[in-house]
C-alpha cells in the first residue's frame, strides 16, 4: 500500500530567551513546533532510519538558534530557525515552524520602566470572599488567583542544607517567577476598595522587583510587611507562590556558553512557598 503523505518533527519545544542590553533585559518565551517533510518515507515503509533526523536533535537546534539570536523578534527568529534546518539537512524538502508566545509586560514604578521585572499579560483573576451569619461577626477578604510575575535577575538560593540527596547547585543570580494566589482580610473599610486593592498589588510588586531576593520566602515576607504598611485597613495577607521554573539549558555540547540567556520554562514539579503576614 502506498504511503500517501508523511511529516514529523518536535512539538511544544519551550524556550525562554533573555536579551541583555546593559541593565535592561528583553524576554521572549516561546512554545515552538517544528515539522519536516522530505526524504523520510523509508522510515515508515522499510524500517530504515538513515535519513531521519532525531526529534531530540530538532529540539536541540531550537535551543542553539535561541542562544545565537537572543534579540530577534519571533517572526525573525522562526525564519532563522527554518533556514538552519534546511541548510543543515539536505533531505528536508520543507519545514513548517509555528511559535506561540507567552507575553510578559514590563513593570513600571513611578512612571519609570523597570529593567528586568515583568508581569504576565491578561494576568490573574480577582476574587472576593464573604462569610456572614445572623449571629457573630462577618468577614470579608479580597484577593487574586494566578497572578504571574517574574524578574530575570536579582534573585538567589544559597546556604541551604546539603546532603547526599542534594543535587541543586547554589546560585546568587537566577530568574525568579511565580503564579501567585494572594488574599487579604479587611479589618476596616477603605475609602475605595478597588483603589486599595490596586495599592496592595502595586506595593508587593515593587518590593519584589526592586530588592534582591535571598529566596521566595524572603521576598514574600517583605512583600507582606509592605502591603500591611501601605493599607492599614487590612489585618493580614496570605500568599501562596508556586515557582515557575526557568532551567538554564546546557549548551556546552554545541560549543556554546549559556550566561543565563536561554532557559527551559517548566512549572511541574514546582516549589510551593506559602505564608501569612499579620499585625502583631
Amino acid at each position: 500500500m502506498p504511503l500517501i503523505k508523511n511529516r514529523y518533527g518536535k512539538g511544544r519545544v519551550r524556550v525562554m530567551r533573555i536579551h541583555r542590553d546593559g541593565d535592561r533585559h528583553e524576554v521572549s518565551q516561546l512554545s515552538i513546533k517544528a515539522m519536516m517533510e522530505g526524504d523520510f518515507a523509508r522510515a515508515y515503509t522499510r524500517a530504515d532510519n538513515s535519513t531521519s533526523v532525531a526529534t531530540d536533535t530538532i529540539k536541540n537546534i531550537v535551543n542553539v538558534v535561541a542562544r545565537e539570536n537572543t534579540g530577534l523578534c519571533t517572526e525573525e527568529f522562526c525564519q532563522v530557525l527554518a533556514k538552519r534546518y534546511l541548510d543543515t539537512y539536505p533531505q528536508i524538502a520543507s519545514v513548517a515552524i509555528s511559535a506561540h508566545e507567552t507575553k510578559w509586560r514590563r513593570l513600571s514604578f513611578g512612571g519609570k520602566p523597570h529593567p528586568h521585572s515583568f508581569v504576565l499579560d491578561n494576568n490573574g483573576r480577582p476574587f472576593v470572599e464573604v462569610a456572614a451569619a445572623r449571629v457573630g461577626p462577618s468577614t470579608l477578604a479580597s484577593g487574586i488567583d494566578g497572578f504571574a510575575f517574574m524578574k530575570s535577575t536579582q534573585s538567589g538560593w544559597e546556604n541551604y542544607p546539603r546532603d547526599r540527596y542534594t543535587t541543586l547547585p547554589e546560585t546568587a543570580d537566577r530568574m525568579c517567577a511565580t503564579s501567585m494566589v494572594a488574599s487579604w482580610k479587611w479589618s476596616g473599610k477603605p475609602s475605595n476598595y478597588p483603589a486599595a486593592n490596586t495599592k496592595i498589588m502595586d506595593t508587593v510588586l515593587e518590593v519584589f522587583s526592586t530588592t534582591y531576593s535571598m529566596s521566595v520566602q524572603d521576598s514574600l515576607y517583605r512583600m507582606g510587611e509592605a502591603a500591611l504598611a501601605a493599607v492599614p485597613e487590612i489585618s493580614e495577607i496570605s500568599m501562596a507562590c508556586p515557582n515557575m521554573h526557568f532551567i538554564p539549558m546546557n549548551l556546552s555540547a554545541f560549543g556554546l556558553d549559556n550566561n543565563n540567556d536561554v532557559f527551559l520554562p517548566t512549572d511541574e514539579p514546582h516549589g510551593q512557598i506559602e505564608c501569612t503576614v499579620g499585625r502583631g
